[in-house]
């Protein structure tokens, strides 16, 4: 329950009182028609009165809402924040008849989140893990180490939706700097840590009451009544390897382009590529991690053979490992029903659907 109301001609003070604490500030924004997030200076650049509708393969903006946030999610989530899709990871440069070695230090500085969704955070809470567990991947600490995250409840899901099934949202649990819940007259807001603390003393707050806290939660709730789509909460690891020859993967296949667009905007997909970059005069060479998907050929490549040659093994590979290789990595699924993969899929493939389609017996009604 947050105790503190923002009302809503004074929500200009949150992004003045990050900024006066030395954060640059990203938020919700539109740019070719979606809402992306892009560096704001004051409240007024956040995008306004918004709504979206997604489907399978379709997005689009729509007015009239009168809120901040009515809206589920734009194509992009907090993974290019912390894994950044191409950067150099060290350098090498001829110098005195050798070669010269440098580290590259990642650009970083305080930089605060308006508008992180619990998918979001969920998403980055199992990057953490993979980037962060053993020996710790210097840039992404780097990176992570500075967000400030602004979480908003979601009270409009889209229609591809489904994190109500997966125990990720719509409500933000975790992970997050302060949490707001948007009402028609102003934002319930509660601190998640310290740091949260300080900025949401130097709000112009008031005293939330009960009834405000009552309104919102009655719309965090609707929101997860109102998700039509869904998958099986169970481990579903052996239920998926127990399908490795089902004829669902060749027809999933006939649809799917390989474009690794469901693996570019995923908030969890980790998998990456290296190569090396020379300069033309032959001086200086990159060493550049870039983002890679399961879906190419080169991801499988080893020795002269491509293991996963074909678009079904591709798919078969990323929903296996998504859905059931993830639970012996990580304890739990890698999808977090934000439902971008559906919506950007240009043939509007749904993962949920798909895994509904392997429960059938093959050849059956």
């Amino acid at each position: 329950m947050a105790d503190r109301f923002l009302p809503r001609d004074r929500f200009p003070a949150l992004v003045e009182a990050l900024r006066d604490a030395g954060y640059r500030c990203l938020g919700p924004r539109v740019r070719e028609g979606a809402i992306v997030m892009e560096e704001v200076e004051r409240a007024a650049d956040l995008c306004f009165g918004l709504r979206d509708r997604q489907a399978p393969g379709s997005y689009r903006l729509e007015e009239g809402t009168g809120r901040h946030f009515a809206w589920a999610n734009g194509p992009t989530a907090l993974k290019p924040l912390t894994f950044v899709p191409r950067e150099t990871l060290w350098r090498a440069r001829r110098e005195g008849g050798g070669l010269r070695f440098e580290a590259p230090e990642p650009e970083v500085g305080p930089l605060a989140v308006i508008g992180a969704r619990a998918c979001d955070l969920a998403g980055l809470a199992l990057q953490d893990r993979h980037f962060l567990e053993g020996e710790p991947d210097p840039f992404y600490k780097a990176r992570r180490e500075r967000l400030f995250l602004v979480a908003v409840n979601c009270t409009h899901p889209a229609d591809t939706c489904f994190c109500a099934s997966t125990g990720d949202g719509p409500r933000a649990e975790h992970s997050f700097d302060l949490v707001l819940s948007e009402l028609d007259e102003g934002f319930l807001v509660a601190a998640g840590g310290p740091a949260g603390a300080d900025i949401l003393a130097a709000l112009p707050t008031e005293e939330a009451g009960e009834e405000r806290n009552r309104r919102a939660d009655a719309e965090i709730e609707a929101a997860a009544q109102a998700q039509k789509r869904s998958l099986p909460s169970r481990n579903l690891r052996d239920f998926l390897f127990g399908r490795q020859e089902h004829p669902r993967w060749e027809e999933v296949a006939e649809r799917c382009l390989s474009c690794g667009n469901c693996t570019n905007v995923c908030p969890t997909c980790f998998c990456h590529s290296q190569e090396t970059v020379p300069d033309l005069e032959g001086e200086v060479s990159d060493q550049v991690r870039q983002w890679d998907s399961c879906f190419t050929s080169g991801h499988s490549y080893i020795h002269g053979i491509v293991v996963r040659a074909t678009t079904a093994n591709r798919y078969r590979q990323w929903l296996t490992h998504k859905l059931g290789g993830w639970h012996d990595q990580f304890g739990r699924s890698g999808c977090v029903g934000c439902g971008r993969c559906i919506t950007w899929c240009p043939t509007g493939i749904d993962l949920t659907e798909e895994v509904a389609a392997l429960g059938e017996e093959p050849g059956g009604a």
